[in-house]
This record gives structure tokens, C-alpha cells and sequence, in this order.
């Protein structure tokens, strides 16, 4: 009798760690890879003990974040015959980070004692490299060259960030959608997602990220954007700069591009410096090498090339040294421990005349999410040595890289699936598309998956 089957190896039901295994009547499939970000040692890991030695048929990256890649050299390991399919845009991005994960692990290795880091090395990814296969979207491919097992898989644009992809997988009249992390709306750079339209798929494996989260009705996105505008223009007004921690991957290129937009408006100075730091470089990099290759608002536009970005001393690793008037986008968003924007915070905060300006998500934990939550003249603990009295202005502004929770709700009942699995999300946002899709979708079964449990479909 044939079988179909889907399997979380996450950790938990929650955001962190992303991976999942599908059967197809006996074609392994293992999506996403990744690392958990609140977790260390063996426990970022995901359960990939569950899936038997060398039985996966391929495995599939659906874009290159920590949560969702993080892990695929020792997936490799345990997989070593399964190729791995990606979008070439990823897999650029997923190389340079998985090597930068590799120093990261290396030095937590050494401060926090943690023996089995590093996971996987430098040459270990060198080698695996080999074989990642690149797909293009909207392009179905084949899993088995020979066509044995008649599995068909196509990448669609999911506009979340650059090289992301949701998931198509077709096999025996079978048809499973994943979403992977989407964006319909795309942002100042990327462009929104191009999903195909379906009908009716026997799964769909759907992101619930701001599923607790509600807008204001009268949200734009244009409107957050002249906001923040006018937030770098009165900290240079004030004779101080602008500090926007961002994401190397996604945040800093989006937030890169509109500030080009600003000065060609004419909303801030066209002559204000602005610097990039930590991670962000090498991702930008990356990002103008596919300015005439992917789906973008402004075609052929290079950042570091057109902008004139500061990118530091490359010769040498040292602070980035502050000036007054100028706009700071460094890594990480969430100003951990001895990333680039957490050490440069260490003098920029105790000045009023700057501003402190956030453009994305900050785990509570962490030493961005303590400052969000802090009022002026606080101390905050930047790390286990620096503590800093928080003197600049701080502000937050939504430019989430995630679907609203409306949009993937319109979408999810217009596919109408048999089975939705609601993933990679909290507890409180999955309970509110629990909600809705009950009352929207009275024939699909609607299900979070729990770590371990198989789910048939």
C-alpha cells in the first residue's frame, strides 16, 4: 500500500531548527536543514538521528537563514549519498555562511566550553559543496535523472529574501506545497513572492511567523519607510548618526536600498556616509553579484557599487570608528554578544544626540531586546563586561520579511488543502491561524506537527 508520510525533526513546535522529512512512497525527502538560534552544542541541532543512516533520496534547501541552513553539513554527514537542491542565489549565501558559522562555533568553542564545536569545518564544506545542485525557479526537475521514482520538484520565488524558495514536490497524483519563509509583498529590493496557484494539494506545509502579530489597519509600508527617514534625518540634525542594527542577510541589503531611495528624494543629505559592518559586507557582496539575475525593483543596481558603502578596513579587523553625521547599518539585528553592531553600541548609546534605530525582530533575550524594552538613562549589559547607560533615542519600525498573517491566511484558503501543517511558528501564532482556518477551511484537516510524530497523508 503506498505511503505518504511527513515527520518534524525540529526540536519543538516553534520557530528554530527547521527541518522535515517526507516520505513518498519510498522517496525520502529531507527539507531545510537548519540550526536552532537559542540553542548550543549537539541541542541546535536537529533530530536527524530519526531519519536512518544514508536514506535520504535528496535533500532541499529552501533559503540560506542560520534556521533554515544552518545544520546541512551534518545532514550531509548522515545523508551522504542524498544531493542537495537549491537556488544558485542560495547557495552562494548559504557557503559564506555556513563558513562564517564555522568561525562563529570555533570561538564558542573556546568562551563557552562547548567541546563539540565546531559541528562541521571549513574543508568539510568545501567538499560537501560538491554536491549541491542548482535549480532555477519555475523550472520542475527531477529527483531521479532515470525517472524511477517519478518524483517532480519546481522552486517558486517566495520573495522572503534573495534565492528563497517555496517548494513544490509532485509524485504518483501526490502534491505537496512548503512555503518555506515567504514574503508577498517582497521590499525595497526583492520582489514579492510568485507562488503558483493551487488547488486543492493533498499538503501544504505553511509558515505561521506573525501569526500573533496584528497591524494597524491604516499599516503601509511606504509610510514606515518616510518614518524612518525622518528619523536618520533628526539624528543628523541633532549632530549625531543613525545606528540600524540589521541582519546580514536580507535586512541589510533591503535597508541599503532604502536609503538610496532617501537620498535621491531628497529626505536625507545626498552626501551622508554609511557604513556596513560584520557579515553584512560579504552578503552584500554576494547580493550585487545577482543584480542582473533575479527578480528585483531596480534591476542591475549594485549597492556597494552605486551607494559607495564604507565597508571598514579590509586589511585589518578593527572597530568601526564613529563620526557625527553619518548612518551605521551593522550586524547582527539582534546586537548579540561580540557581533559588530553590539560592540559599536558600546559608545554609541550613551550619546543624545543619536538615534538607535530597529527595522527588525530582537529575541527578549538578547541585548536588543533588552534595549527595546528599556527606557532612557537605564543601564543595559551589552555583554558579560560592558555595561552602558542607554542616553540615545530608540525606535522601532516594521519591515518584517514575513507574510502578514492575513495574506498567508487568503492564501492557505485559496489553495484549500486536504492537510495543512501550520510550522515555524510560536504557540500564540499558531493558535490564531488555528482559529481562523478552522472557520475558513471546514474540509482541510489542519494540524501543528509535533517533533517525532509521522503524519500520513
Amino acid at each position: 500500500m503506498p505511503t505518504f508520510s511527513f515527520q518534524s525533526l525540529n526540536l519543538r513546535a516553534e520557530i528554530g531548527g527547521n527541518s522535515y522529512a517526507l516520505n513518498l512512497n519510498g522517496t525520502s525527502i529531507l527539507l531545510d536543514a537548519g540550526m536552532h538560534p537559542k540553542e548550543e552544542g549537539p541541542n541546535a541541532l536537529p533530530r536527524y538521528q530519526e531519519i536512518p543512516y544514508d536514506s535520504a533520496d535528496a535533500i532541499i534547501i529552501s533559503h540560506s537563514h542560520l534556521d533554515h541552513i544552518g545544520t546541512l553539513p551534518v545532514a550531509q554527514r548522515d545523508q551522504p549519498s542524498a544531493p542537495v537542491y537549491l537556488t544558485a542565489p542560495c547557495a552562494a549565501l548559504g557557503e559564506a555562511l555556513l563558513h562564517n558559522s564555522v568561525n562563529v562555533m570555533s570561538s564558542q568553542r573556546e568562551e563557552l566550553g562547548i567541546p563539540e564545536y565546531p559541528l562541521y569545518h571549513h574543508r568539510e564544506i568545501d567538499y560537501l559543496r560538491d554536491r549541491w545542485m542548482i535549480r532555477p525557479y519555475e523550472k520542475p526537475f527531477s529527483l531521479d535523472p532515470l525517472g524511477e521514482t517519478g518524483t517532480t520538484v519546481t522552486f517558486y520565488d517566495a520573495g522572503h529574501i534573495l534565492g528563497s524558495a517555496g517548494v513544490l514536490i509532485e509524485k504518483d497524483d501526490k502534491e505537496v506545497f512548503y512555503t518555506g519563509d515567504v514574503s508577498f509583498q517582497g521590499h525595497s529590493l526583492i520582489k514579492g513572492a510568485r507562488f503558483p496557484d493551487l488547488d486543492g494539494p493533498d499538503l501544504l506545509i505553511m509558515e505561521t511567523t506573525r501569526g500573533a502579530d496584528e497591524r494597524p489597519t491604516d499599516y503601509t509600508r511606504a509610510d514606515q519607510e518616510k518614518l524612518l527617514a525622518k528619523s536618520i534625518r533628526n539624528a543628523l540634525e541633532a549632530g549625531g548618526s543613525a545606528l540600524i542594527p540589521v541582519f546580514a542577510i536580507g535586512k541589510t541589503q533591503e535597508v541599503l536600498t532604502m536609503i538610496d531611495h532617501f537620498k535621491a528624494e531628497g529626505l536625507i543629505p545626498e552626501n551622508t556616509p554609511v557604513f556596513i559592518g560584520g557579515l553584512s559586507t560579504k552578503m552584500t557582496v554576494i547580493y550585487d553579484s545577482f543584480s542582473d539575475s533575479t527578480r528585483r525593483h531596480r534591476p542591475n543596481f549594485e549597492i556597494l557599487r552605486d551607494m559607495k558603502v564604507h565597508t571598514g578596513n579590509k586589511r585589518r579587523r578593527a572597530p568601526i570608528d564613529y563620526k557625527p553625521g553619518a548612518i551605521y547599518c551593522l550586524s547582527s539585528g539582534m546586537m548579540s554578544e561580540k557581533t559588530t553592531s553590539n560592540v559599536f553600541a558600546r559608545s554609541f548609546i550613551q550619546n543624545p544626540a543619536n538615534s538607535l534605530l530597529f527595522v527588525g525582530y530582537a529575541d527578549p533575550a538578547t541585548p536588543a531586546g533588552a534595549i527595546k524594552r528599556a527606557s532612557s538613562g537605564d543601564v543595559i549589559r551589552l555583554d558579560g563586561t560592558h555595561k552602558v547607560q542607554l542616553n540615545c533615542s530608540v525606535e522601532e519600525f516594521d519591515f518584517s520579511g514575513h507574510a502578514r498573517r492575513e495574506e498567508l491566511l487568503e492564501f492557505a484558503v485559496k489553495a484549500r488543502p486536504k492537510k495543512l501543517l501550520l510550522v515555524h511558528g510560536d504557540p500564540d501564532a499558531v493558535r490564531w491561524f488555528e482559529t481562523k482556518l478552522a472557520d475558513a477551511l471546514p474540509g482541510t484537516e489542519i494540524i501543528v506537527p509535533q517533533p517525532g510524530a509521522k503524519i500520513h497523508f
